[in-house]
């Protein structure tokens, strides 16, 4: 009969960032070692507050499932000698298995043959797997810091206070640190802080809730969010919405109870990011607004545990912000004191990246490469704004507010050159040159802004790629991926065309200097060639997420120097393929392609000679295709590749005649190399939109 298992450690105040990632890794490794022992089970759950992380899985098997499965011992060489007689690895083998030489057979494998025998493992049982599996996984967890506490040697992320460790109703031993496992648990620390006796795995949830305790995350984060906003509008007022404080918040707790707030009305001159980030930073406070969106004087905060004394609670809410925002007004008051011009030259003492050098001179590289893109997409009018905004556009990481809250750079820079007097379009530039800050993040509303931010960006992905600290796995310290697709985002998001293969040139042309001395292992791609197969990357998963793989593919392989034409190239195939016909299409192209490949290594370079035709369908199918080619270019250069395809789509009963009427392998070698010219034109017309070899035609009709 299958049972249930439950594994928990309980612990002092684990920090909220810590918890989700923690459940991932007692989960993985959890479910990875019964799957390695064969061990069949159900629905895996898992829980987490501040004082406990949790696993619960549903009918674990009894034991692991019983394999037969086939154990090669030496080969047959080595295993008889020149008589036939079983050597001494023939019989060590067979007596390991507890078999006779006679009962072994012989398997053949592409090194030869081998002595084999087919022997029954039989599954552990569930107690033994989990023994071990959940030893594996408690001390298996990650985290970003750990502690020692005591006498052990045993690293968590805060000292262990109890283990939880069920099969059914059979307690299973751990040990983690000087703590061994039970089956006593324990509710809220103030509301219910006796011990807990679990009958049953099954037990968990509602026994903990019982004692005040939602330790099912989802459960809890929805409770928070309903409480909140019943608060707000309690208090006539709207939440501001910030699901990252959401998160946050629902970790920091075990019952979530909120309290609503107000601080100084005098405060609500500093800007509304300030307020903001001064109460969800520090103090994980939320902020309220009015129907129209304004900042109100108010706050929510969250307390772990329902306030018998509200007005008494408030008053320590209340004065804690107090403090906080005086700090911050006496930031906000010294900062305007100094103009952001004059903490430019300041900027020479912050090092951006050790071998890139000072912010001062990421700078001055940035401003001209924006200077370049504003000439390169047209936009030369917006020069002197983007000159003086990118000369400003880092000021504000000196002064004592962005020290402070590091997230409200380009917010107070944006503030500080009004204050000193700086045109609106710098001020906004300042700001919006870091947007979009995130995925879900607008973009940039002016060119200044938007120029500057690839600038900066494309200084990034340069430089760091060129020092040879690109991203690897899941490290990716200067966040280039996530450059890269703001990159991606901006330019499509307002139309810029221009050459990213000359933009990436001009980068690396600026950064010269610093890469000097920089020494390239042998073989390495130099890093023009990786920084474009980097944005090739971030294009094939931007751009899989909503259309074919394959298509992508297709147009990624003739090219993306020109993103937003890549882009209307691929929305014009991704229509295409969807149609019925499509597939007889790339197949004609792709039977193009493999005589082309095949044959047209061997041929001399020039052009086709339409002299040199003999039969009618190739003539016919010239003559279409010069037509084609040019109302082709005419398309393509109007962007209007949905007709550039019509056009190639319309050369298809021709090609389809000419195959199956001429023999391009003619025995005449002047006659063959020409057809196979003729033919290697034709797929360059094709390529003008997309590679169709790269598409999986017999799928095209289901799309």
């Amino acid at each position: 009969m299958a049972r249930d298992l439950l594994l928990e450690v309980g612990a002092e105040e684990i920090p909220a960032s810590f918890i989700v990632p923690a459940l991932e890794d007692l989960k993985r490794v959890l479910t990875e070692r019964m799957a390695d022992a064969r061990l069949k089970h159900g629905e895996v759950r898992t829980f987490g507050t501040p004082r406990r992380l949790a696993v619960l899985v549903r009918d674990v098997a009894n034991a692991g499932e019983d394999i037969t499965k086939e154990v090669l011992g030496p080969s047959a060489k080595a295993a008889f000698d020149a008589q036939g007689k079983p050597t001494k690895a023939a019989e060590k083998f067979a007596e390991s298995l507890k078999l006779s030489v006679d009962a072994l057979g012989r398997t053949t494998t592409a090194k030869g043959e081998y002595l084999s025998a087919r022997v029954e493992e039989k599954g552990r049982p569930a107690e033994a797997i989990l023994q071990d599996a959940l030893h594996a996984a408690v001390h298996g967890i990650n985290f970003k810091k750990s502690m020692r506490w005591g006498d052990v040697d045993t690293a968590f992320a805060r000292p262990v206070q109890w283990l939880v460790a069920l099969l059914g109703d059979t307690e299973l031993p751990v040990v983690l640190g000087d703590v061994k496992s039970g089956r006593t648990t324990y509710g809220h620390r103030f509301l219910a802080p006796g011990p807990i006796t679990l009958k049953a795995p099954a037990d968990y949830e509602a026994a903990l809730e019982k004692a005040h305790v939602l330790a099912d995350i989802g459960k809890r984060r929805a409770e928070l969010v309903r409480k909140v906003n019943a608060a707000a509008k309690a208090a006539g007022a709207q939440l501001l919405e910030d699901e990252g404080l959401v998160d946050q918040v629902t970790n920091l707790v075990e019952l979530p109870s909120p309290v609503v707030g107000s601080f100084e009305e005098r405060h609500l001159d500093l800007p509304p990011e300030v307020l903001v980030q001064e109460m969800k930073s520090h103090q994980r406070y939320f902020s309220l607004t009015d129907a129209k969106g304004k900042l109100l004087p108010r706050f929510i905060a969250v307390s772990n545990t329902p306030v018998r004394d509200e007005q008494l609670s408030l008053r320590g809410y209340q004065r804690v912000l107090a403090a906080r925002l005086a700090d911050g007004r006496f930031f906000f008051d010294e900062d305007r004191r100094t103009p952001l011009a004059d903490r430019v030259e300041k900027l020479g003492r912050v090092v951006w990246q050790g071998q890139l050098g000072t912010y001062l001179e990421k700078v001055e590289r940035f401003r001209s490469l924006a200077g370049f893109l504003a000439q390169a997409t047209g936009r030369a009018g917006e020069a002197a704004t983007v000159e003086r905004a990118a000369t400003l556009s880092k000021a504000d990481l000196v002064t004592g507010m962005v020290g402070e809250f590091p997230e409200l750079q380009g917010v107070m820079g944006r503030e500080y050159a009004k204050a000193g007097g700086e045109p609106d379009a710098v001020a906004l530039a300042i700001f919006e040159h870091y947007l979009p800050r995130g995925a879900e993040d607008a973009l940039p509303s002016q060119d200044a802004g938007a120029l500057i931010g690839l600038a900066d960006r494309l200084d990034s992905l340069c430089g760091i790629f060129a020092i040879g600290k690109a991203p690897s796995g899941a490290a990716d310290p200067f966040a280039l991926r996530r450059a890269c697709l703001s990159i991606i985002r901006i330019v499509l998001g307002r139309g810029y065309r221009f050459s990213l293969s000359a933009a990436v040139d001009e980068a690396l042309r600026l950064l010269a200097p610093k890469l000097a001395n920089v020494k390239r292992k042998p073989g390495e791609a130099a890093p023009r060639e990786q920084v474009l197969e980097f944005f090739r990357g971030r294009l094939k998963a931007l751009w899989g997420e909503q259309h074919r793989t394959d298509v992508v593919e297709a147009v990624l392989a003739v090219g993306f120097d020109d993103l937003v034409a890549a882009k209307k190239r691929l929305e014009a195939l991704s229509v295409l393929v969807g149609h019925s016909d499509f597939q007889p299409l790339a197949a004609a192209f792709k039977r193009v392609v493999n005589i082309v490949e095949k044959q047209g290594k061997d041929v001399a370079g020039g052009q086709t000679n339409p002299q040199r035709f003999t039969d009618e369908p190739e003539k016919n199918l010239h003559t279409a295709f010069t037509q084609a080619r040019d109302r082709v270019g005419e398309r393509v250069r109007a962007d209007d590749f949905a007709g550039a395809l019509k056009e190639i789509t319309g050369l298809k009963p021709a090609v389809d005649t000419f195959f199956d009427k001429v023999m391009v392998m003619a025995e005449d070698k002047d006659l063959r190399e020409n057809r196979i010219r003729f033919l290697t034109e034709i797929g360059a017309l094709f390529n003008q939109v997309a590679d169709f070899s790269k598409i999986q035609a017999e799928t095209a009709a289901a799309a």
